[in-house]
């Protein structure tokens, strides 16, 4: 018996604790695309597993529905793989430690990945079905989502036939999605500049810490913190207290799309400037703590002294400070059309040091595709104003709203007789696949749902039962309407 196996539906949720026991973090996905393939060897159904990582399964049409168009059901196979620190989880060997708690499912001490294990769950239980009427189904499980879309950019799309698709990569019951922004991942690198640290050295370690976080492409206008945009600003501080300050360590972050919620670093300084820098760092602290109140009011600050310190990099502190406040961060623009939405913005998901450079990674995001490329240019500048390089990756389309759309049409339809209300139709700022698809077949017709989470890509991640039920149950009518 499984912790979930009391849950209904009842294959749902086998599926998906089944698939929370594989380690699927994006490019940790051998065992959960062995597990795909398995599943559809066992039961004879056509399967296509191609080399951008993506499998597709196939299910012939039930009596009745030889003559109805064919469906595309789709979602992705990875996840953000967050775990608390100090919980000493291996995200990429260990299996998720599951919990029910009333109407949710978490996971101890790590993310989820109902983002979109649940997606892969529904759609398993579709084809494991023998009483379940659909139309011809065309499942298609993408590869490292999470990062780039790499899978969805790699489909050939003459591997499904069907031009309808239904995405369940949503996370708001009630909510049709039928447009989503395009976006870019941009990499930021500053080479060493082999600053000498002082003689009579003082090392500090610091770490801020306590932060929200949060889907960046979800949450970027609530104006959370980001733990690496703060750690600059007290590294910016710092500086001004100590000239010779060098900065030995940086590092937060594990995805570009994730609101960063951990920093953190190692500088030396002057045994004689420690007193006055530690004076800086507090007061700056401060006043972060003061502007985030209500925002992030957990932010943290935690300064300690060591006898040596991780060197990482020998690089001016001013001028790492300096790059790293400089690279703007969040909402560059809202939507002229549609209220409340985001129409540009990026986010520093990642900060590190390796081979003697700080590297900086943003996820970029733009419904418009030259304010997206003029967001990129400006890195690009930036970064080579301080003698630096960029490399941009993942590039991704947009998805632009259709006025006809046969599948919205029936999809509102059958919504209001199963709930009694209309949907809320609308466009989004987080990117979804659904662009590649309508990008290399401009004839889909898309739609994307999904159950009610909450703070996906985080420890706090949770997925409601009672509305996974009801998206089931729906995508069962979707399917079986004529």
């Amino acid at each position: 018996m499984g912790k979930l196996s009391s849950l209904n539906p009842r294959r749902v949720f086998e599926f998906f604790e089944e698939i929370t026991q594989i380690p699927h973090g994006s490019y940790n996905l051998e065992g959960i695309r062995k597990y795909l393939i398995d599943f559809a060897s066992s039961r004879n159904l056509e399967y296509i597993a191609d080399d951008a990582g993506n499998v597709i399964i196939k299910k012939p049409a039930t009596n009745g529905y030889e003559n109805q168009p064919g469906i595309i059901l789709q979602g992705h196979m990875d996840m953000v793989a967050v775990c608390d620190e100090g919980s000493g989880i291996d995200m990429k060997t260990t299996p998720l430690d599951v919990f029910v708690d009333g109407d949710y499912i978490g996971a101890h001490h790590t993310s989820l990945g109902g983002d979109n294990g649940i997606a892969v769950a529904m759609a398993l239980a579709i084809l494991d079905s023998s009483d379940i009427p659909h139309p011809a189904l065309e499942v298609v499980i993408t590869a490292n989502e999470e990062t780039g879309m790499e899978g969805a950019a790699g489909l050939d799309i003459k591997n499904v036939s069907a031009r309808m698709l239904l995405n369940l990569d949503s996370e708001d019951e009630g909510i049709f999605t039928v447009g989503c922004a395009g976006g870019a991942r941009v990499k930021c690198t500053l080479a060493s500049d082999d600053s000498a640290i002082p003689t009579d050295v003082t090392f500090l370690d610091l770490k801020v810490s306590g932060l929200l976080g949060g889907h960046s492409g979800a949450m970027i206008h609530l104006g959370r913190a980001n733990a690496g945009k703060l750690m600059g600003r007290i590294l910016g501080k710092t500086s001004e207290a100590s000239n010779s300050a060098v900065l030995t360590s940086l590092t937060g972050g594990t995805a570009d799309n994730a609101i960063m919620i951990e920093c953190n670093a190692s500088i030396a300084v002057s045994a004689d400037d420690a007193e006055a820098v530690k004076a800086a760092m507090k007061a700056e602290a401060e006043v972060i703590a003061k502007e985030y109140s209500e925002k992030d009011p957990g932010f943290e600050l935690t300064v300690k002294e060591n006898t040596s310190a991780a060197k990482d990099i020998n690089i001016s502190l001013k001028k790492a400070a300096d790059f790293v406040n400089t690279l703007p961060f969040g909402v560059q623009a809202m939507s002229k059309d549609i209220e409340g939405l985001v129409q540009t913005s990026l986010n520093l998901g990642i900060i590190k040091c390796e081979d003697a450079k700080v590297t900086a990674e943003f996820s970029v995001r733009s419904s418009i595709g030259s304010e997206r490329d003029e967001l990129i240019d400006r890195l690009k500048k930036i970064t080579a104003d301080f003698g630096g390089t960029n490399a941009v990756t993942g590039v991704y389309p947009g998805w632009a709203y259709k006025t006809e759309s046969p599948l919205r049409d029936k999809m509102v339809r059958v919504f209001k007789d199963m709930y009694g209300h209309e949907p809320k139709v609308e466009a989004i700022h987080a990117g979804l696949e659904c662009g590649f698809f309508m990008d290399k077949a401009s004839d889909i017709d898309a739609v994307s749902i999904g159950p009610d989470m909450k703070d996906i890509h985080t420890t706090g991640e949770r997925l409601s039962i009672s509305s996974t039920a009801r998206i089931y149950d729906y995508v069962l009518k979707v399917l079986a309407d004529k």
